[in-house]
């Protein structure tokens, strides 16, 4: 089961749940927040309310993309009452990554790791909660509050002091806190992190700085489980040239931590449990562009696909 937030004809914001090439529009419900608060107002389950929900006209889903009318799959009414985070070094393909953007010129003893492996191999080690005992918490970062999320086939701005600023194939997962601050696991989207390598690369403290850039989820929101193991696939391309593509894995089987000890180190504390807040997380990538050379460019359309996931996430870069 797979949802959208389109805009109307008339500008007006509509959910519809994704059956192959149509929406059905869900009556009832003018956003996915508000389906969300139904859920916590009445006790159904979100997949029993979008079936009864989902009584409203047919449209083209192809039309909707083309006509540039695809929205943020989750957002909240205020954007400020969202936050955007994630967490590195999950995978080990970002590892390998991480490392070698990190490794010192030249290195006295050839054995010696940079914190990023270290980083790693403690997720590794002990990153899965069992049995509600917690494992070692992941490096997490700050991305920024709603403002900084563009929907599916809307530009992604780099600002003009920017070094880079290049895709991160992720899975996001989305939530809303209940009414008693609660999360709630609305479900899971693909996401383009975009960040600024460069920057980072000069020094990792200045992670904190290169991770506050805009970023994109979407199109759909896939509610239920996540599978196990997922194989997508991210692309580059400069007008009508493919300029690079690679494959990537994910997916708990792909991975140093379990879902839920993630989740767990994001929502322990008390500011990520106000009552009503959207969070937006990303649980991290295993390939990017800039770890085999590529340089990024302005008009550079960036596409990430996962088949589970529905329609591709695109958009183009955009330096101001």
């Amino acid at each position: 089961m797979r949802l959208i937030q389109f805009k109307t004809t008339e500008n007006n914001q509509n959910v519809g749940l994704v059956d192959d090439s149509s929406i059905i529009v869900l009556e009832g419900v003018s956003s996915t927040y508000q389906l969300v608060q139904q859920t916590f107002q009445t006790g159904i389950s979100l997949p029993d309310l979008i079936d009864q929900f989902a009584v409203g006209p047919r449209l083209d889903y192809p039309t909707l993309i083309r006509e540039n009318r695809i929205l943020l799959p989750l957002d909240h009414p205020d954007p400020y009452h969202a936050w955007i985070t994630g967490t590195g070094l999950t995978h080990l393909g970002s590892a390998s990554s991480r490392d070698a953007m990190h490794q010192k010129l030249k290195q006295s003893d050839p054995d010696e790791v940079t914190d990023s492996m270290r980083m790693f191999r403690m997720g590794l080690e002990n990153g899965k909660m069992v049995n509600n005992t917690p494992g070692i918490q992941p490096e997490w970062f700050y991305k920024g509050n709603g403002l900084m999320a563009v929907p599916s086939g809307q530009p992604l701005p780099s600002p003009s002091f920017a070094m880079d600023g290049s895709e991160e194939p992720e899975v996001v997962g989305l939530y809303v806190n209940g009414p008693d601050g609660t999360p709630f696991r609305v479900g899971f989207a693909l996401g383009n992190e975009f960040s600024d390598h460069t920057m980072e690369k000069i020094n990792y403290l200045y992670l904190a700085h290169s991770k506050l850039r805009h970023c994109s989820y979407g199109p759909e929101l896939l509610i239920g489980d996540l599978p196990n193991h997922l194989t997508g696939t991210s692309k580059i391309a400069r007008g009508n040239e493919v300029v690079w593509e690679k494959k990537f894995l994910t997916g708990e089987a792909n991975m140093s931590h379990n879902l839920a000890n993630l989740e767990h180190h994001h929502f322990k504390y008390d500011l990520f449990r106000q009552p009503g807040d959207v969070h937006v997380h990303y649980f991290g990538t295993s390939v990017l562009s800039f770890a085999d050379g590529i340089e990024v460019r302005h008009g550079d359309k960036f596409e990430i696909n996962i088949p589970e996931f529905g329609q591709p996430l695109t958009n183009t870069l955009h330096q101001i």
